[in-house]
């Protein structure tokens, strides 16, 4: 499907900063970091998850450990007939139990997936809390999931999505907000 930019929301200056405060939020919160984890969600939550605990390691001396989390095998949205959605793609090398584990996602929509990634990590350890960082909420909750640090708060109609760009996958940092192109059919 053909999308159209509706407006570029954030830069690569923008972004840092966000992270910045992001990141100072997070340790001002968590008074004891080296007790922190870091696990983002696939793919991008990863890389804002490593960004961040690279913040937190120039500003509070702590090298936070981070991992990537696939959360594919427990989303609610797949069709289950045929398809394998047992757990197993996870190597996690940090153990959780007992951690305070603030898990990174690049947009918060209906909550589903920050769900599937509680249920993924569940199922790798039990830890002390689960804290959510987002990077960008666009609101339109299904589920009763709210971040305990967002980047940006971005209301959005369903039509429109929200797109984070980041230089390790994109070549670009930047935020998007776009919409399918209007198909035009001829009589």
């Amino acid at each position: 499907m053909d999308t159209k930019v509706k407006a570029r929301i954030m830069d690569n200056s923008k972004i840092r900063r966000t992270l910045l405060r992001m990141a100072t939020e997070i340790a001002e919160k968590n008074r004891q970091i080296d007790n922190l984890v870091i696990i983002g969600i696939e793919t991008r939550g990863y890389y804002l998850g490593q960004r961040l605990a690279e913040i937190l390691k120039q500003n509070e001396g702590v090298d936070v450990p981070v991992s990537a989390l696939d959360i594919t095998p427990y989303r609610d949205d797949l069709d289950s007939k045929g398809k394998n959605q047992q757990p197993g793609k996870n190597e996690i090398n940090i153990n959780l139990d007992g951690k305070d584990v603030l898990l990174v996602d690049d947009v918060i929509f209906t909550g589903r997936t920050s769900r599937a990634a509680m249920e993924a990590i569940f199922d790798l350890g039990r830890p002390q809390t689960i804290q959510l960082a987002v990077f960008i909420d666009r609101g339109h909750r299904e589920l009763p999931i709210r971040p305990d640090y967002t980047g940006r708060l971005l209301p959005t109609s369903r039509r429109e999505r929200v797109e984070v760009h980041l230089k390790e996958i994109d070549q670009v940092d930047e935020v998007l907000i776009t919409e399918p192109k209007e198909i035009i059919k001829k009589k």
